[in-house]
């Protein structure tokens, strides 16, 4: 099984090569990448390893603006010395997601993870994207319930009872019963990151909704959605023409 590094420190990449020909001596590193642009040209002329293995954060950009151009299908381990992006490198072919400096056994059983899929599709054609969405994103945990703050008192609230997180000077929380509460998440994609991605969705830079709260979309004549949430809860969202492909796919499932 052939294997593509993706990392821009190169002693960080001579020692990931050590660990694996010790813990997997059937996986062969046929390149090590250092940057966006580097992976790009290689890509340009070679034919996708059976697995990556991609630093997450380069030099010259994040390692999921390739698996989006390139629309790459190989699994991918990624590794990161940073734990915000887990959620999101589940969504990109990920089977797991190794914290720097990466420990063996982790990186053993990462692939471990990998001949248990692959075993299943040995002489068909493989849709990572369908299998690993089953397969990586159950083993993801989401909240159930968030604290926030009032004064000098703990409030919890279940996430199943948030609207929409809406951001602008100030973050609110938007309660189905039509409650509105001070939020003190430093990002939404902080909040993206522990919310189930099946019932919450990123509508724009300012505000993410819940699937259950939605009363209905109305087409725009720019052909953009406005999306409207249920009463008690007044408030409309905009979703960009860019967007409305996503969205849709993420409404039916």
């Amino acid at each position: 099984m052939n294997a593509v590094i993706v990392e821009d420190e190169h002693l960080i990449a001579n020692e990931l090569i050590a660990k694996i020909n010790h813990v997997a001596p059937h996986i062969k590193v046929i390149e090590v990448l250092n940057s966006i642009k580097s992976s790009k040209k290689w890509l340009a002329n070679h034919q996708e390893p059976d697995v990556w293995i991609m630093d997450i954060q380069l030099s010259d950009g994040v390692s999921f603006q390739l698996i989006e151009q390139y629309q790459l299908k190989s699994p991918v381990i990624f590794t990161t010395a940073y734990d915000e992006y887990a959620l999101k490198a589940f969504k990109a072919n990920g089977i797991d997601y190794l914290l720097k400096p990466i420990d063996e056994n982790e990186l053993a059983n990462s692939f471990e993870k990998l001949e248990k899929i692959t075993s299943k599709s040995i002489h068909s054609e493989i849709d990572w994207r369908e299998i690993l969405s089953n397969y990586s994103l159950k083993t993801a945990i989401y909240k159930e319930r968030i604290i926030i703050q009032i004064r000098n008192n703990w409030m919890p609230i279940k996430t199943v009872d948030i609207a929409c997180i809406h951001k602008d000077a100030i973050t609110y929380l938007f309660l189905n019963s039509g409650e509105k509460y001070p939020y003190s998440v430093i990002t939404l994609e902080e909040a993206e990151s522990y919310l189930d991605p099946l019932i919450f969705y990123r509508a724009n830079r300012q505000t993410i909704i819940n699937l259950n709260s939605i009363k209905q979309v109305q087409y725009l004549d720019n052909q953009k959605l406005l999306v409207s949430l249920l009463i008690p809860i007044k408030f409309n969202i905009e979703i960009s023409r860019e967007k409305v492909a996503s969205f849709k796919k993420w409404f039916e499932k």
